[in-house]
């Protein structure tokens, strides 16, 4: 169950996500997503916008248009979080601006 990746987003937050959990990502999840973990690494890096959830506040959403847009959504708490999905999407969702680019 080692560490896929750690990276510090702009929000100072540092996300992870374990290797066990890309594998469900990709394999489950959202198969269309297998092989871009470069691409989840730069949208948590260097978003567009980065959103907050409607329904959590420690949720947060991070857009980067990269040939098309792709959302990262992560939970943290303080300075620690973790990647909970990461696709592809047409728009933007509802929610809070807490941060752009």
């Amino acid at each position: 169950m080692g560490i896929l990746f750690e990276i510090r987003t702009p929000l100072g937050v540092k996300i992870r996500i374990t290797k066990n959990y890309w594998n469900y990502l990709i394999e489950i999840k959202h198969p269309i997503m297998k092989g871009k973990e470069d691409l989840v690494r730069e949208v948590l890096v260097a978003p567009d916008e980065i959103r907050g959830s409607t329904v959590d506040e420690n949720v947060h959403l991070y857009y980067k248009r990269i040939e098309r847009l792709y959302c990262v959504v992560t939970k943290g708490i303080n300075d620690e979080g973790f990647i909970i999905t990461a696709y592809p999407t047409d728009k933007i969702k509802e929610g809070r601006t807490i941060w752009t680019r």
